[in-house]
């Protein structure tokens, strides 16, 4: 089966890779090339055809390798395999490249609710000084001042604005959006079909009918093709005895003879496909299950007064008061009243026995998720927490401020929500 490349694409990573093994006076070449673009467009398929074609070996690096419960190995990871390719390089005499596919799962941050561990600053950092120094390159713990021959690092992802801005800076890494047009789909699900015949007009009819799909949905159109003669195989063996069939059976493996590849059959079992996916999009049922927990949460705040903030008589009416029961010093009168909502989840923590903890940060670090604690003193029921958090959201009016509630005895978090945005607003969930 020959497969479709797409020229576009072996233009970009041949060009790439072939400059970072040639010595160009005066230029600095990118270390990094970053494939992104919709899903399921086969951005990493496309990739390795390109490197198959070009006789490249690779070294693959996964977004999930780029965390671990043990703070450094990510990091060390990369560099390990770093040096290992480069030896590859060395001794096989030939091109070696590093493939990091899905990068901006494993290092990117997508909302304030994306932990940015200690692991994923040190994987940034990492590509950062391999990309500016890429000979370079050492282990923690030891010194090596032979130079490495330069490795060139493709990275994919679906959104690269979701990384550590400096590293995919145009010094460090260079972009290459893919996003197939009609000649690319129709070369890349001709070479899908290559093996049951349908001819290039039933080919361009067929992705005509589908234009909003991702590549992956005809590969997927083509397996559902064969589910009636699995099931057909199973109902003959039986449910009981699929397994013994199928798995170390001492007869040969079933065969299978070549399903109806007719174009109108293949649009319907892909209508079928699309159902299923706009039931996946119109279910919503996370929003929903939000809605009513919001609802409770309202109910269970509405059942209790409000709590009030004390003002020290003996204060002049300036507009300042005196939160008592925290230790807090004479501040303004903070006007970033709690919601309903937030007043709700901080008894819900303290119904559980949980501490509360309050976080802030400004614009700046915000996007790094260097939070720091608020200094709240000790809580004392639920009127002294609601207190304090409004003293702290006026202290931190410009700032980002986020309720935290802490399990002391597995000294865990269980609960993080922003509650205010640089703007002052107080969030209302």
């Amino acid at each position: 089966m020959s497969y479709y490349i797409s020229p576009r694409f072996i233009d970009k990573l041949s060009v790439h890779i072939t400059k970072n093994y040639l010595d160009i006076p005066g230029v600095r070449v990118p270390l990094i090339l970053g494939v992104h673009g919709r899903k399921g467009e086969g951005k990493s398929f496309q990739c390795d055809l390109v490197f198959e074609k070009m006789g490249i070996e690779v070294t693959h690096i996964s977004g999930g390798e780029l965390e671990s419960p043990d703070a450094g190995d990510p990091a060390r990871l990369v560099r390990l395999r770093y040096r290992e390719t480069a030896e590859l390089i060395r001794v096989r005499g030939k091109m070696c490249v590093i493939m990091i596919n899905d990068l901006d799962a494993g290092a990117g941050r997508f909302d304030e609710g994306t932990q940015y561990t200690v692991n994923t600053q040190m994987v940034n950092a990492t590509l950062m000084n391999i990309a500016d120094n890429p000979t370079d390159v050492q282990l923690p713990g030891s010194y090596d001042s032979t130079p490495l021959h330069r490795v060139p690092i493709i990275v994919t992802g679906n959104d690269f604005s979701t990384l550590y801005a400096p590293l995919i800076r145009d010094g460090r890494m260079d972009k290459f959006y893919w996003e197939p047009d009609r000649d690319d789909r129709v070369g890349i699900v001709g070479g899908i079909f290559e093996p049951d015949g349908l001819s290039r007009r039933e080919i361009e009819q067929l992705v005509d009918t589908f234009p909003q799909q991702s590549i992956d949905f005809f590969s997927a159109l083509r397996s559902r093709i064969y589910d009636e003669q699995i099931r057909a195989l199973i109902h003959q063996v039986g449910f009981d005895s699929i397994s013994k069939r199928v798995v170390n059976s001492a007869e040969k493996p079933p065969e299978f003879k070549k399903p109806n590849f007719n174009l109108a059959n293949l649009i319907d079992v892909g209508n079928v496909l699309v159902g299923e996916q706009r039931r996946v999009e119109n279910s919503q049922l996370v929003d929903e299950y939000n809605r009513l927990n919001r609802g409770k949460n309202t109910q269970s705040a509405l059942s209790s007064p409000p709590p009030m903030v004390t003002v020290t008589p003996s204060q002049p009416t300036n507009g300042f008061t005196q939160v008592q029961g925290n230790g807090f010093a004479t501040k303004p009168v903070s006007n970033t009243h709690l919601t309903l909502e937030v007043q709700g989840q901080v008894r819900e923590i303290l119904g559980e026995g949980y501490k509360i903890s309050l976080e802030h940060v400004d614009e700046r670090r915000f996007r790094t998720g260097s939070w720091q604690t608020c200094s709240v003193g000790e809580i004392n029921g639920e009127s002294d927490a609601i207190s304090t958090i409004e003293f702290c959201l006026s202290e931190y009016s410009g700032e980002y401020v986020r309720l935290i509630g802490i399990d002391q005895k597995s000294k865990r978090r269980v609960m993080e929500k922003i509650i205010q945005r640089p703007s002052g607003k107080v969030a209302s969930f």
